[in-house]
């Protein structure tokens, strides 16, 4: 488990540090949460009374878009620093917003068929193995619940530097195993992190493996033909950093067991 242990090191620090990784929701994506929240039409046009899981979401951001909007929201995170921004964010503006240190992949403290939306941004790139996330992904939603995710592109996380004409070189074996090494190339790699290559037969099939209905991919622009070449936009071009997923749980057989957990509030 040493890679949780570097992974909530190194969130801690960048929460700490006032990264931009960690931006707590602004006043003007507050009265437009949805719209900011999501841009494909993925989520219901009001989400009021709807238990949320935010998972490894931590940051103030996500957690509180979904409270101004009405939800009932849960957000889970590895990092004490990123959800002490919730916290604090959630007392400032008068929401109640439920906090759970956890592991992405273990959410044993939360109940089954309890969420209505699970919510998570890029951070499966932290876990050496998708089965079991999307295996707690799958329980705890209700059936025909919403999984909305992004994850970082298997080819992105191959890309090691560049060479002397600016072309980016694939310098990490795309069937690789363990902790991704260090890179001479550090765009879309947080600092200090451990991370995992996951291939899409593990984004994508193992989601559909896992009891969830794939209804939507999409790969977001990040191309800028008008940055600098040593700009993150610029490898935008050649390189997709990374795949969104929409999906739905599958209506469970009557005779399926449920597990029932005790929540963990933090107030």
């Amino acid at each position: 488990m040493n890679y949780q242990a570097t992974n909530r090191k190194s969130w801690n620090q960048l929460a700490d540090s006032g990264s931009q990784f960690a931006r707590v929701a602004t006043d003007e994506e507050c009265s437009r949460p949805l719209r900011v929240l999501d841009g494909r039409g993925w989520l219901p046009e009001s989400v009021v009374g709807m238990d949320v899981l935010c998972l490894a979401s931590g940051g103030g951001w996500q957690s509180i878009l979904y409270a101004v909007a009405g939800a009932n929201v849960t957000v889970v995170d590895i990092s004490d620093s990123m959800l002490e921004l919730d916290r604090r964010e959630a007392h400032r503006r008068g929401l109640k917003v439920e906090t759970l240190r956890a592991s992405m992949d273990d959410l044993r403290e939360l109940t089954s068929r309890s969420f209505d939306i699970v919510h998570q941004p890029v951070s499966s790139c932290y876990i050496p193995d998708l089965v079991p996330l999307y295996a707690e992904i799958a329980r705890v939603l209700r059936d025909d619940g919403v999984y909305i995710s992004q994850h970082k592109q298997p080819t992105s996380l191959q890309i090691s530097h560049r060479n002397e004409r600016h072309q980016f070189v694939i310098g990490v074996e795309y069937y690789h195993r363990g902790p991704l090494p260090r890179q001479i190339d550090k765009s879309y790699r947080e600092p200090g992190a451990t991370e995992y290559l996951h291939r899409l037969e593990d984004l994508i099939g193992g989601l559909c493996r896992s009891n969830m209905i794939l209804e939507d991919v999409r790969e977001p622009v990040r191309a800028d033909y008008n940055a600098n070449v040593n700009h993150f936009g610029y490898r935008g071009r050649f390189i997709p950093p990374y795949i969104r997923l929409k999906a739905r749980r599958e209506k469970r057989p009557p005779n399926e067991a449920t597990t029932t957990t005790t929540k963990i509030w933090t107030p």
